[in-house]
Order: structure tokens, then C-alpha cells, then sequence
């Protein structure tokens, strides 16, 4: 049974192979996967990660950090950063986000990401976003934290270190319950908002649009949104 688990561990990690062949085979050497987590939620930063992976220490069971269990992906990070050529993370909190949106919020934690890293690699590889100013050729992949191990190390990096600092958050304001929704809009999460608003970790902007979509009447009240009518409470006053 162990063996079988090793032996589809090894198959599947060959399989994650091929972007990274591919670029050996053009010339790159040195390959840094990118990838972030919290484009989403209502609250907390948004964090990208930068990875260099040694081929010759390969790490099975890399994937696209979604699809492990907590423990899975904790077990995965602390070998990630053991065994990795070099490592970095880049965060950028709310303030910000909602100062240049989430996108150029990404991008920005992204660069941070690879400017933070001990050498600088001769391709990036990316899940899906088209990073610019980083002076890097930069392959874009679709889905790229299920196809390359390089994009799957920089997911777990992200999505750990994010998760964490979540945790954190927690202890300071446990009234929202971050440790268990991570700041995505969870019911849990909007009737915290209505009932404290928002935290000095919430994205305003991200707030509003929630706030417009229920005065439009496009979310639906039994998703575990505010109801209609009271959407605007858990917003300060914007003038």
C-alpha cells in the first residue's frame, strides 16, 4: 500500500513536470514558480509567493494548494522551505488593495516575491497572471498550480503563510471569525460585519461592491448575505 502511494506520488509528480522540461529543453535553467492567495476575501492581504525548487530533491505530493487538507499543505510547506533552491513571500495588505485594486495589489506582491529571492531565475513561471515589470521572461499558466510543481510550491507557500497571518488576525479581532472562514464571505463572516462592521483588516471596496450587488438584487438573501434593505449598515460612511 505505501509503495503504491509512493509509486503514484512519483507519477504524478512527472506529470507536473512538463512546463519545467519544457524550459530546460529551450535553455532556462533556473525556474521560479509564482502564485498567489486572497484575491478573494473581504479582509486581510492578499500574498504571493516566489519558489525555486531543486530538481534533484524532488518533493511528491506537490498540487494546487486548494485541493490538500490543512495538514497536507503545512506538511508540504515545511519541506518546501527545507528543500527549495530559494523562497519568498510577498504581502500586501487592505489600505492598499483598496487603493490600486486587487489585481495591481497581486502584481505588486508578486514582484515582491521575486525581487526577495536569493538569486534571480531565468523564467517564472505563473498561474495565469501576466506579470509585468519584473525584467523576467514570465510563462503565464492557465490552472498553473495544478500542472507545474513549481507554480503548485508557490501556492502552498501563499496559502500557508496567508492562512497564518488569518490566525493572527483572530486573536485581535475574534469577534469575525478568521481562523475559521480566513476572511472570505462566508455567512458567518456578514453577519459578524453587520453586527460589529467592518475591522481595520477589511477591504472597503471589496464591502461596497457586496453592498451594491444586494441593492441590484443580484445576490441571493439565502447564500447568507445580509437581507436586502440593510446591506449598507456594515459600511462607514463614505463622504
Amino acid at each position: 500500500m505505501k509503495e503504491d502511494k509512493i509509486r503514484k506520488g512519483q507519477q504524478k509528480y512527472e506529470e507536473m513536470l512538463a512546463y519545467e522540461q519544457l524550459a530546460w529543453q529551450q535553455g532556462f535553467i533556473s525556474l521560479a514558480g509564482i502564485d498567489e492567495a486572497g484575491r478573494g476575501p473581504l479582509a486581510g492581504p492578499v500574498v504571493a509567493a516566489a519558489c525555486i525548487l531543486d530538481p534533484n530533491r524532488p518533493i511528491l505530493g506537490l498540487n494546487d494548494s486548494k485541493k490538500l487538507t490543512p495538514s497536507s499543505r503545512s506538511r508540504l510547506y515545511q519541506e518546501i522551505v527545507n528543500y527549495a533552491i530559494g523562497w519568498q513571500v510577498g504581502i500586501v495588505g487592505p489600505e492598499t488593495i483598496d487603493v490600486i485594486n486587487i489585481l495591481q495589489a497581486t502584481c505588486q506582491a508578486m514582484r515582491q516575491a521575486v525581487q526577495g529571492l536569493p538569486a534571480v531565475p531565468d523564467l517564472l513561471l505563473i498561474d495565469a497572471v501576466r506579470l509585468e515589470g519584473v525584467g523576467i521572461p514570465v510563462w503565464p499558466i492557465i490552472r498553473g498550480d495544478g500542472l507545474s510543481v513549481s507554480v503548485a510550491a508557490a501556492s502552498i507557500l501563499a496559502k500557508v503563510t496567508r492562512d497564518r497571518i488569518m490566525d493572527e488576525y483572530d486573536s485581535q479581532y475574534p469577534e469575525y471569525g478568521f481562523a475559521k472562514h480566513k476572511g472570505y464571505g462566508t455567512p458567518q463572516h456578514y453577519e459578524a460585519l453587520m453586527r460589529c462592521g467592518p475591522s481595520p483588516i477589511h477591504r472597503l471596496t471589496f464591502l461596497r461592491s457586496v453592498a451594491e450587488s444586494m441593492a441590484n438584487g443580484k445576490t441571493n438573501p439565502a447564500s447568507g448575505l445580509p437581507e436586502k434593505g440593510s446591506q449598507l449598515s456594515f459600511l462607514p460612511d463614505s463622504k
